[in-house]
């Protein structure tokens, strides 16, 4: 293999990791928002169904996506409804669809958790007040639940930047398409040119332990602050 479809494949890489954290952060804040104010029984049925991913095996997620995802599968046949013919497997439409469920609770656990260490009496000294809840959602919420929403993007980047299995499965490994660093690696072992996988394989590991260092010196400066509160 080429260097240059290396290049590809990171820049890949890093391109489906920025889309998937952009719609997971617009998905997962309404959604970490409902379930940090939700006092339903159903509430512990939710919270399963969002940290499933973290339990599954990836292929199995990727299989069953692959089959709802199909021109065949139940996603499709729904949004050909509205008149949607494209094609949601195997290209970037897919892996930005797989990328999502399996890096969700990623997003939506670090933002339950910082919405739910919101006093609530402030929101209710605003509501009081007439502000709106859109209002009260920027001026408060935002701002007191701020490093939540960069460990929650943060855990999710570096999240999809790893995956593998469900990539492979919903994208395939099309050169230049589909082809991401994690299938480049399975890839170079498979050839046994095991250099190139040390290459790839270091600068992943780099990453991810810069990124794990960044998310634990976050959360240590949220607990100093709330223990200072």
């Amino acid at each position: 293999m080429s260097s240059s479809l290396e290049f590809g494949s990171i820049f890949l890489t890093l391109k489906v990791a920025s889309v998937a954290t952009i719609v997971l952060l617009i998905l997962g804040t309404p959604l970490a928002w409902w379930m940090s104010r939700m006092k339903s029984p159903l509430k512990v049925v939710l919270e399963a169904l969002v940290a499933l991913p973290l339990v599954l095996p990836p292929t199995v997620l990727g299989f069953y996506l692959l089959v709802f995802l199909s021109p065949k599968g139940a996603v499709t046949n729904f949004l050909s409804l509205f008149g949607f013919s494209g094609q949601l497997t195997f290209n970037f439409t897919g892996l930005v669809i797989g990328s999502v469920i399996y890096s969700l609770p990623f997003t939506v656990q670090p933002l339950v958790h910082a919405f739910s260490n919101i006093p609530t009496n402030l929101l209710d000294a605003a509501k009081t007040m007439r502000a709106s809840f859109l209002d009260r959602f920027k001026t408060i919420v935002l701002p007191l639940s701020r490093n939540g929403f960069l460990v929650a993007a943060t855990l999710s980047f570096a999240h999809t930047v790893g995956e593998f299995g469900v990539v492979l499965m919903v994208g395939g490994n099309i050169p230049g398409s589909t082809r991401v660093v994690s299938i480049d690696i399975y890839n170079y072992v498979e050839s046994l040119e095991y250099d190139k996988a040390h290459t790839l394989s270091a600068i992943l590991l780099l990453f991810a332990i810069t990124v794990l260092i960044l998310v634990y010196s976050m959360n240590r400066r949220i607990a100093m602050k709330e223990k200072s509160c």
